[in-house]
Order: structure tokens, then C-alpha cells, then sequence
């Protein structure tokens, strides 16, 4: 026997529990589940933002999110504003407040707050919200769907078969009917919170392409020693990605050097593109300005000029005025130029080989830390498979699609969850309006 429901959401995480709510607000009359392969909900939303969770940031706008048509990313953020994000929040008892790139943060500094909040609301609206429940296949029976469910929790590293049709004894789990169904799985980031890519694998049995997914907001490991000496140290560059085929992109921030290589935002907002280009085999580098928005004329002229105002300044110290003193000793000895000389009697040769390696510093990259460390998927279903004006299939009506398992991932700085916010809310008006 199968337990019948209006909208059944695969799914609760940011985009899957905001789903709900807003369909239950919607249409109090329906009746939804949300099942969920963790037994804690939430815990992606809790290791966000250090644990205080970045719920979005005061602009938003389609030039923050890679992947798919930025026409399509306009008219789902234009859907449900950065203001509409702020009330929702308010109306939940989590007030926020802005802080450093804009970036909104609950007042409570914690990221449980979101977490209760929308545990909370969802339980006022009567939502049904079943953890250690994984979905393992969904079958489209006219108009209406079936979904085969396995009860048991999300195991880090199990490889789970995707069946396809439900089960159809009790042995081999529970069925549910469901009129609409919503995927909010995310992608394969952070799978110690039940990400394993489940929803790829069941968009596609329900005809849906692929982009290739790719770990993203991920720091970079590097080879070779020059960063391990500079572990901790942070400073702002110009991140130049040069991907055989395509135009150079630069990005421009904090960079934070690490043991194992470099992290930092500019870093993390990089990592996407890299790994693109990983991924389809072509011939990818990474080269950072250590002074950012100079070109090499404009470099070179503020080295002159320290030496005409300070000819006795040793050029080790003269280039601490310029970029972090570890940073300056570790280029010299690297480049094999003698840190005490001063700079008034540096050679133009070497002067001009400093600048050049001031303005495109390689990283050798060899990888990043990977799905464990990345904030966000790369990659998806394609947005041009979807209405979006509601988000809904155009592969197979009645399925909606919301959050992280599109190809869509914004920078860092909150844009990733309002991403979830806005879908979730164009999503949940057309099923709580659907006959």
C-alpha cells in the first residue's frame, strides 16, 4: 500500500524545506512530505559560513552565478529579492545584519538559529518531514508519481544502486504516490551531510541531461614548498585563470596560503573554473598578481619611486611596503636576489624579472581538496530543461527542480542560498497552484 501525498520534496536541506514552507503557505490544503536521507536536518546549513551560516548578500545579481543562461538566473532572483530573503527570515525570528563584501548573517551569529527556525515553521505548517529516508527510484504513472523509499540514513562513501522501477515488496522499503515532486538532493559537496548525488542520478532516469559535475568553492593544494613556509598569511590578489579555448578570467580578492596550498575566497571562486577545464581535459594555469590592478608600467614606476624616496631602504623592505614581509622574503629567495642589497642599486634587469614575477606568480596546481572541502557542485541539470517561470520540468511534467542540483553555483558570500531561497520560492507557487 502506498502512502498518497500532494507534494512529495526529495530533499531538505535550504532548498527543500524553504520549498515546503512556501507551498504549505501557498496551499494549506496540500499535503507534504519532505524525505530526507540524513537522520539531522540541516547540517550543511550549519557548517555555512563558519557556522553562522551566510544566508545571502545585500546585492545580488546574475554576474555572481557561473553554469547556466544568466537570463534564466535573472528571472528566478528577480522571483524572490535579497528583500523578500530578509522579511522571510524576520517573519521566522532570525533578524540579520550585514557585514564585510555584504555578506547577511543571522544576528544570532549562529547557524542553528536558521536551522530551528525552519524546522520550526515547517512543523506549524504541518509538513511531514521524514529523515533517514532515501528515495531510490521515481516513476512518472500518468498523472501522477511513484517513488520507491529505503529507510535507512545517508552513508559516507556508500555506493547505493539506483533502481528502476519502486519497490514493490515491504522487505524492500515504503512506496509513496505523490500528484507533483520536487528534487532539492544538491549536488556532491560535502557529503558528511548526506550529499551523494542521488538527484543526478534520479533526474536522469526521469530524462534529463548532465553537466558534468565538479567540486567548486574549494581550496587549491599546490606542488612544491614555496607556500609552506607562508601558511597563514593573507593577502589581496589578482587571480588569473588561463584555460586552453576560452578567454582568461581574473578574479580579484584575498588569498590565504596554507599548508597545502592556498584557500581565500579569490581562491575558492577560482576553483570553478579550474576544475571545468580538469574535467574536459584541457590545459588549465593559475597565476596570481601580487598587485593587483597594476600592469607592469605602473609596478615597476612604484618600485623607482620608493628607490628615488628611500635609496637606502633594503629591497626586501622596500617590497614588505608593497605586499606581506614573508611574502617579500620568500619571492626573493625563490627568484635568487639578494634581500639586503638596496633598492636603488637593483640591477634593471633583476628589477624588471621582480615585477614580472610580482604580476603573474605561478601556482602550481595540482588538484583541490575536493568534494569533502567544497562548498558548492558545479555543474547539473541544465537550465534550459526547465520552465523558469516555475521550475518545473520540461522533460517530465510535474517534476520541479530547486537548489544546488541545477547548473548553477554563485560565488561566495551568501549568493549559493539565495540561489536556494529564489528557486524554492518560484518552484512552490506553481505546485501550491497546481490542480
Amino acid at each position: 500500500m502506498a502512502d498518497a501525498v500532494d507534494v512529495a520534496i526529495v530533499g531538505a536541506g535550504a532548498a527543500g524545506l524553504t520549498t515546503a514552507i512556501f507551498a504549505a503557505r501557498l496551499n494549506p490544503n496540500f499535503t507534504i512530505v519532505a524525505l530526507d536521507s540524513a537522520q539531522r536536518l540541516g547540517a550543511k546549513i550549519l557548517v555555512s559560513g563558519g557556522g553562522r551560516c551566510n544566508i545571502t548578500n545585500v546585492r545580488v545579481t546574475p554576474a555572481d552565478f557561473f553554469g547556466g543562461s544568466p537570463h534564466v538566473v535573472r528571472r528566478v532572483l528577480s522571483a524572490f529579492t535579497v528583500d523578500q530573503t530578509v522579511a522571510f527570515f524576520r517573519e521566522l525570528g532570525v533578524p540579520l545584519h550585514v557585514e564585510d563584501d555584504g555578506k547577511l548573517f543571522p544576528d544570532s551569529n549562529r547557524a542553528r538559529t536558521v536551522v530551528d527556525a525552519l524546522l520550526g515553521e515547517a512543523e506549524r505548517l504541518g509538513i511531514r518531514l521524514l529523515t533517514g529516508r532515501r528515495v531510490t527510484a521515481i516513476a512518472r504513472d500518468g498523472d501522477q508519481f511513484e517513488m520507491g523509499v529505503a529507510e535507512g540514513a545517508a552513508v559516507v562513501g556508500d555506493a547505493h544502486p539506483t533502481p528502476t522501477r519502486p519497490p514493490t515488496s515491504a522487505s524492500e522499503g515504503r512506496r509513496y504516490v505523490a500528484r507533483r515532486v520536487v528534487l532539492a538532493t544538491g549536488g556532491l559537496s560535502l557529503p558528511k551531510t548526506g550529499s551523494d548525488g542521488s538527484g543526478h542520478r534520479l533526474a536522469q532516469a526521469l530524462g534529463h541531461a548532465l553537466v558534468p559535475p565538479t567540486p567548486a568553492l574549494v581550496p587549491f593544494v599546490l606542488s612544491g614548498d614555496f607556500h609552506r613556509p607562508l601558511s597563514g598569511v593573507s593577502q589581496d590578489v589578482e587571480l588569473t585563470i588561463r584555460a586552453a579555448g576560452d578567454k582568461p578570467v581574473r578574479l580579484r580578492g584575498a588569498l590565504l596560503w596554507t599548508h597545502f596550498g592556498v584557500s581565500g575566497p579569490v581562491v575558492l571562486n577560482a576553483s570553478r573554473f579550474w576544475h571545468r577545464a580538469e574535467l574536459e581535459q584541457r590545459s588549465v594555469t593559475v597565476s596570481a598578481s601580487f598587485l593587483p590592478g597594476d600592469d607592469f608600467a605602473a609596478a615597476e614606476r612604484r618600485l623607482l619611486e620608493l628607490s628615488q624616496s628611500q635609496p637606502r631602504l633594503s629591497l626586501q623592505h622596500a617590497l614588505g611596503t608593497l605586499i606581506p614581509a614573508r611574502v617579500a622574503e620568500a619571492v626573493l629567495q625563490e627568484l635568487g636576489i639578494a634581500a639586503g642589497v638596496s633598492l636603488a642599486q637593483l640591477a634593471r634587469e633583476s628589477r624588471r624579472r621582480l615585477v614580472h614575477a610580482l604580476l603573474e606568480w605561478p601556482l602550481p596546481v595540482t588538484g583541490s581538496r575536493g568534494y569533502n572541502h567544497a562548498e558548492v557542485t558545479a555543474g547539473g541539470v541544465p537550465l534550459a530543461e526547465l520552465d523558469p517561470a516555475t521550475m518545473e520540468s520540461r522533460k517530465c511534467p510535474g517534476l520541479f527542480l530547486v537548489g544546488e542540483i541545477l547548473d548553477v553555483d554563485g560565488r561566495i558570500g551568501g549568493f549559493n542560498f539565495q540561489w536556494a531561497w529564489s528557486s524554492a520560492w518560484v518552484a512552490a507557487q506553481a505546485v501550491a497552484a497546481a490542480k
